[in-house]
C-alpha cells in the first residue's frame, strides 16, 4: 500500500443539485482515507453533461464541503475545460481499432446513454453496431471491450472479479450531442491527476471492470478502489427529494449543525461509537477500513 504524499484521493461530484448526506458520507470517506495515510485529497467536478451541470451549483457544493472542513489541496478541475484531453484519448482508441460508431438511440437500448451513477434497469449494450465502418468524430463512439474478466481488490468489498460485457457492454465514450462520456473523462482525469485512490458508492462497483479495461486500452494506471455501502431513506428506498436526500441547508433547516451531521457521517464510517458533533480533523486517526461497515446505512427517520 502507498503511504504518506504518494497517496492522492478524489470526489468528483456532478454539479446538478446539491450533495445529499449520500455524497457527504463518500467525501468524507475519501477525505479520511488520504489524511490516515498522511496523503493528499482534491475535488474535482464531473460536468461533461452541460445541458445538466451548473458552475453555480458545483461552487455552492464546494462551499458545503469547505463547511464541512473537506477542502481540496490543489485546484478544483472541471471536466468541460478538459475536452482536448478526452479528444487525444479517442484519437488513440482509434489508433489501436478500439472505437466504433453507435447508431443506437437511448429509447432503442432502454437504457442511459451516459451517466456516473447505474441506474435501475441498466442494460449492458448488444454490441448491435460493432460491426459498422468508421465514419469519423461526428458519430456516437463506443469503446470496443475485449473479452474476458477483470479483477481487483476492493479496499471495502476486498477481491472482486466481473465480466465488462455481462454488466455494461461496449460503454458509450463520445454521445451524437458532441459531449464526452462518464467513463472515458473519469479514466482519462483519474490518470492525468496522479489519483491513486477511488473511493465511491456501491452504485458504481458494476462500472470498475469497464473502467479498468479502458485504463489498459489506453495504458493508464489503475488507482486503488473502495466502493460504500449506499446511504438510503429510512425506508430503506434510495434516496429522493422526498425521500431523504437532505443536504446541509435542508439539515440546518431542521435545526441539524453540520458538526451534527458530521458526527452522523462519522458514525456510519465505523470512527465513532454513536453520532456525535465533531470536526472532521477529530475523525482522522480513527478512521480505518477495517472498521467501516460494508452494509447501506438509514438516514435518521427524525432528518426527514
Amino acid at each position: 500500500m502507498l503511504v504518506g504524499m504518494n497517496i492522492l484521493g478524489r470526489f468528483a461530484p456532478s454539479p446538478t443539485g446539491v450533495l445529499h448526506l449520500g455524497n457527504l458520507r463518500t467525501a468524507l470517506a475519501s477525505w479520511l482515507s488520504a489524511r490516515a495515510a498522511g496523503g493528499r485529497w482534491i475535488v474535482r467536478m464531473e460536468d461533461v453533461d452541460g445541458p445538466r451541470c451548473r458552475r453555480d451549483l458545483g461552487e455552492a457544493q464546494l462551499r458545503d464541503l469547505a463547511t464541512l472542513g473537506l477542502e481540496s489541496d490543489g485546484p478544483v478541475l472541471w471536466q468541460s475545460d478538459r475536452g482536448e484531453a478526452y479528444r487525444a484519448a479517442l484519437a488513440a482508441l482509434h489508433q489501436t481499432d478500439r472505437l466504433y460508431p453507435c447508431l443506437c438511440t437511448r429509447k432503442d437500448l432502454q437504457s442511459l446513454a451516459s451517466a456516473p451513477h447505474v441506474e435501475d434497469g441498466l442494460r449492458p449494450y448488444p454490441g448491435r453496431c460493432r460491426d459498422r465502418v468508421w465514419e469519423g468524430y461526428d458519430r456516437a463512439l463506443r469503446f470496443r471491450l475485449p473479452a474476458g474478466t477483470a479483477t481487483w481488490s476492493d479496499r471495502l468489498l476486498g477481491p472482486q472479479v466481473d465480466d465488462p460485457a455481462a454488466l455494461t457492454g461496449d460503454p458509450l465514450l463520445f454521445r451524437r450531442d458532441a459531449c464526452f462520456a462518464y467513463h472515458l473523462a473519469v479514466v482519462v482525469d483519474d490518470a492525468a491527476q496522479g489519483v491513486t485512490e477511488v473511493v465511491r458508492g456501491a452504485d458504481l462497483r458494476p462500472v470498475t471492470a469497464t473502467q479498468i479495461r479502458l485504463q489498459e486500452a489506453l495504458v493508464l494506471p489503475r488507482p486503488a478502489y473502495a466502493h460504500l455501502g449506499m446511504v438510503v431513506a429510512p425506508d430503506g428506498s434510495r434516496l429522493g427529494k422526498r425521500a431523504g436526500a437532505l443536504g446541509l441547508e435542508a439539515l440546518a433547516a431542521r435545526c441539524i449543525s453540520a458538526a451534527e451531521a458530521l458526527g452522523w457521517l462519522g458514525w456510519s464510517l465505523g470512527c465513532l461509537n454513536h453520532p456525535e458533533p465533531c470536526t472532521a480533523e477529530a475523525l482522522i486517526n480513527r478512521f480505518d477500513w477495517a472498521g467501516v461497515p460494508k452494509a447501506e446505512v438509514r438516514v435518521p427517520e427524525a432528518w426527514t
